[in-house]
């Protein structure tokens, strides 16, 4: 591993051992938590239900055995060919809960993982790191990513996004909402909702017939999945599992919200809305308990789950109002010791472009 640590520096205690693929799913629950970078993309239910079992690959920094940096990645080969990708999304983690950034261990950790994917899989690693520019870590992680030969990646765009700092008090974060959000808030607080929240099946399922009526209603395509989010909270271990939260007007679901609340950053997933949720304003509610819910489960921040006001510009004005930072990811890169390997994989990935266009049309 040292031969690609350009720092030139070790652990300050005892050495680093490195666990690829020995870990099990039930290890890697327990784990996980213990990470304040800890996110729904890194759980194993997630890596599962999305992309399946056989494409996942762990990767475990160990230090006197306890773990210290976690990478969960899916790994897609061409087939005949010793070419492919191992894709990171919203990793590595490598910052336990309550301790500082560590650069040594991030570079070694970055060591570990083109060790193996690169140079003895012979694959191009892909790297979509959760942070967006100005976080105080950012810097640091990209002068680790250049040190190591990455290169940033044209396409996709970087994620945007609105974060709410729920650090302060309720009173506070209330006082950040625009104007006319707070207000549709207090009009959504005079109807006489009330609001059901819970992880289990029966609830999403609530969720899911206020989602099927939105979609019906509004007609358009998207590639998010409701049913498979809900094989995903099937499979998530109770601790990690979505939150969902119900608003209800005379006993009759209006309408829905699931959210995830792993590590220091809660994300807003899933939405739905029925006829009658448009006027009784039950999103506004909704969203404002799900802060309450996340600052009580330990959250610094809200992560109002992508915003494009170009093509979305209704569900952009709506987090807009809700008093949060607009924030752009790092964006992702890549590392490849083949050309040949990496020029066969950006054939296949437009190929299947091509022919996903051809599907929609």
């Amino acid at each position: 591993m040292s031969a690609f640590d350009p720092s030139g520096h070790r652990p300050p205690s005892s050495a680093l051992s490195v666990r690829i693929d020995t870990v099990t799913e039930t290890e890697w629950n327990a784990i996980l938590p213990l990470f304040d970078e800890a996110n729904f993309y890194q759980t194993w239910a997630y890596g599962a239900v999305h992309w399946g079992e056989q494409q996942l690959s762990h990767l475990v920094l160990e230090q006197a055995g306890d773990p210290v940096a976690l990478a969960q990645l899916r790994i897609v080969k061409l087939p005949l060919l010793r070419a492919g990708v191992a894709y990171l999304r919203w990793g590595p983690l490598c910052r336990r809960q309550g301790e500082p950034e560590d650069a040594i261990l991030l570079r070694r950790m970055l060591a570990a993982l083109i060790a193996e994917y690169v140079e003895r899989r012979g694959l191009l690693l892909r790297i979509a790191p959760a942070l967006s520019a100005g976080d105080p870590a950012a810097e640091r992680l990209l002068d680790c990513l250049r040190e190591f030969g990455f290169q940033r990646e044209d396409q996709p765009a970087p994620y945007r996004t609105i974060r709410v700092d729920l650090s302060p008090g309720l009173e506070t974060i209330r006082k950040r909402f625009d104007g006319k959000w707070r207000n549709q808030l207090n009009a959504a607080e005079r109807n006489g909702l009330t609001v059901t929240e819970g992880t289990g099946d029966e609830l999403y399922g609530q969720f899911l017939a206020l989602s099927d009526e939105m979609m019906a209603r509004k007609q358009f395509e998207t590639t998010v999945d409701p049913r498979e989010f809900q094989r995903l909270q099937q499979r998530l271990p109770e601790p990690q599992k979505m939150l969902i939260l119900i608003s209800n007007k005379d006993g009759v679901p209006q309408t829905g919200l699931v959210a995830t609340a792993l590590g220091e950053t809660g994300i807003y997933l899933l939405g739905a809305t029925s006829d009658a949720g448009m006027k009784s304003k039950g999103s506004y509610l909704l969203q404002w308990q799900m802060m309450q819910r996340l600052r009580e489960r330990g959250c610094r921040w809200y992560d109002l789950g992508g915003i494009n006001p170009e093509k979305n510009p209704g569900v952009y004005h709506f987090k807009s109002g809700m008093g949060g930072e607009e924030v752009t990811g790092l964006g992702r890169f890549a590392l490849s010791r083949d050309p040949l390997s990496a020029a066969a994989v950006t054939a296949g990935e437009r190929l299947r472009a091509v022919l996903t266009r051809f599907k929609r049309a």
